[in-house]
């Protein structure tokens, strides 16, 4: 089955922010969608009042944190429908903090969350996909996957180790069918960019023209990550660029961060107003 065709996708973080949004899309574009959360009150407050039936659409507290919760989800959602076409590990952690002020409860979080989890996850998912000889793993990044965040550098340090680890598994799964793609995004206007508009420690995030929308985000998936399974894809792409260049050479951060903090703070004040 091509990716373009894919009937059952497999999706944590469906309680809020990209992972509601795309949970809902891809149910109405007629997917089967075995949708996970910790929080599962918050999917059960979007999926309850839908038509979506129980053939097309399950619902699954899963901590990302946990390997065996990881692989009993996965057995239910094969028991369930049959296979699982996508994998697609959306859940994340952020919170702002300056490293003099870093508790070890973010150190945990940020490497449990956001790496732990797709690493677990991109392991259980990877043999049931080598078995049925093909699949699509689908782990999302960031831009700071690629460049220096001050501010942000326990986000910022999970994420380059999503990317790295991607990468690394895309190559020893290819040849079994079973294809990796990470996406790195730039702020997208969810909860998680809401809960970042008072704290000055982040306004690099805001640093861009604008954030996505959840609508953007939807569209790459759905017209190109989804049918053409790229290793790595930005958005936007002209901030792609600009942090790749600041990963290669990590000055341009330093000569760059005064200008875009104070672009970002600029922006901050006037999201949060919004």
């Amino acid at each position: 089955m091509s990716s373009s065709e894919a009937d059952v996708i497999f999706m944590t973080g469906c309680a809020s922010g990209i992972g509601r949004h795309l949970s809902k899309r891809f149910l109405d574009r007629g997917h089967r969608v075995f949708c996970t959360d910790i929080d599962r009150e918050g999917m059960q407050a979007w999926i309850g009042d839908s038509d979506y039936s129980t053939a097309q659409v399950a619902l699954r507290k899963l901590d990302v944190r946990q390997p065996g919760a990881w692989k009993k989800a996965v057995d239910e959602a094969v028991t369930t429908f049959g296979g699982i076409d996508v994998m697609m590990n959306v859940a994340g952690y952020l919170r702002p903090c300056y490293i003099e002020a870093v508790e070890p409860v973010d150190v945990d979080m940020h490497l449990d969350v956001n790496v732990k989890g797709v690493m677990f996850g991109t392991q259980v998912a990877a043999a049931r996909m080598l078995e049925q000889g093909s699949g699509h793993i689908i782990n999302i990044g960031s831009l700071a996957s690629l460049s220096p965040v001050p501010g942000l550098s326990l986000y910022a340090a999970s994420k380059f180790a999503v990317r790295g680890f991607s990468l690394s598994v895309a190559e020893e799964l290819r040849s079994g069918g079973v294809d990796v793609s990470v996406v790195l995004l730039d702020a997208v206007k969810t909860p998680m960019l809401d809960l970042q508009a008072g704290c000055e420690e982040a306004a690099l995030t805001f640093s861009g023209p604008r954030p996505l929308t959840l609508e953007e985000v939807e569209e790459l998936m759905v017209e190109e990550v989804l049918p053409k399974r790229p290793l790595e894809v930005t958005l936007p792409r002209s901030r792609g660029m600009m942090a790749r260049v600041a990963g290669v050479a990590p000055e341009v951060t330093r000569l760059l961060a005064p200008l875009l903090t104070r672009l970002g703070r600029r922006a901050q004040k006037n999201y949060e107003e919004d």
